[in-house]
């Protein structure tokens, strides 16, 4: 069992006739995850790489049963897409897309919560649960199945997670990177709910960083959980006021801080790592214990 993708899972990409559409096409398909097609309006009956082209998501659901999808668009058109899709009945999204407006976003989140969608993004690596189903921008290759569940907004922390696991000898059930924007969909404490639900993830690792309360509002549902988190916050030494990467990794105010995330963390029950390298050694002892 898996979190959001899974072998049941039915992908398409939205843009795929695009440059970076047919390049995510291409390795989905060398790691032979089930990417059953693709849309772009006006271009259906068209084919990318062997695969079906529709005009839109409706023609994705009813031709080939599509129930997921990545969105990779110009930023005025992802908010449409996503709409388009959640109308269709795809339940699971990530956003690519960079750049998109706030206002947009925000737009996005409600629609999405208000059909009971899952929308990772905007600006996010994807999901990836190792030999199911690979809706991410994470190399396939790197992974390996196992019962550590990933949550992160960015993308490279989770990589370098992966990297300390294998090492460890030790695999994910599901990889989620929610996406580095000031406003995403989808937050921490909606990943840790559905991993304390899942009978195959057995430890969480919380990857988070300055900026936003995704994670303090993660903190708070923590001691309703059974399942130990290892959790590591970026940014200890940001500046107020001075963006780092992300564009929702800005430090507003002290409640955003990586020290105030660090202790509510702390005190809801995570295993804190001090540096992104110690997370392995915590996640190899936990397991010990």
């Amino acid at each position: 069992m898996a979190i959001l993708v899974d072998g049941r899972s039915r992908i398409i990409i939205q843009g795929i006739t695009g440059y970076n559409g047919r390049n995510v096409a291409g390795r989905m398909l060398g790691d032979r995850t089930p990417l059953v097609g693709g849309v772009t309006p006006g271009r259906g009956g068209e084919h990318v790489l062997g695969l079906p082209v529709f005009d839109g998501c409706q023609d994705a659901v009813d031709t080939v049963g599509a129930n997921a999808t990545i969105v990779s668009v110009p930023a005025p058109f992802a908010l449409e897409a996503c709409q388009e899709a959640i109308d269709a009945g795809v339940r699971t999204l990530v956003v690519y897309t960079e750049g998109v407006p706030i206002a947009d976003a925000v737009a996005m989140a409600a629609y999405a919560r208000a059909w009971g969608a899952t929308v990772l993004g905007p600006n996010a690596a994807g999901c990836v649960s190792p030999g199911l189903a690979n809706l991410s921008d994470i190399n396939e290759a790197n992974l390996d199945p196992g019962r550590v569940g990933i949550v992160s907004k960015s993308g490279t922390l989770a990589c370098e997670v992966i990297d300390q696991l294998r090492r460890e000898g030790m695999g994910e059930s599901t990889v989620v990177c929610l996406g580095g924007d000031a406003v995403t969909a989808t937050g921490h404490r909606d990943i840790l709910e559905r991993f304390e639900a899942d009978p195959e993830t057995d430890l969480i690792v919380l990857l988070g960083e300055i900026g936003g309360r995704s994670e303090i509002l993660a903190a708070e549902y923590m001691p309703e959980m059974s399942k130990p988190v290892v959790a590591y916050v970026a940014g200890r030494s940001a500046p107020p006021g001075k963006r780092m990467g992300h564009a929702g990794a800005l430090l507003g105010n002290e409640a955003e801080s990586a020290d105030a995330k660090i202790v509510a963390l702390r005190d809801g029950g995570a295993i804190i790592a001090d540096t992104v390298l110690q997370i392995g050694d915590l996640c190899r002892a936990v397991t010990r214990d």
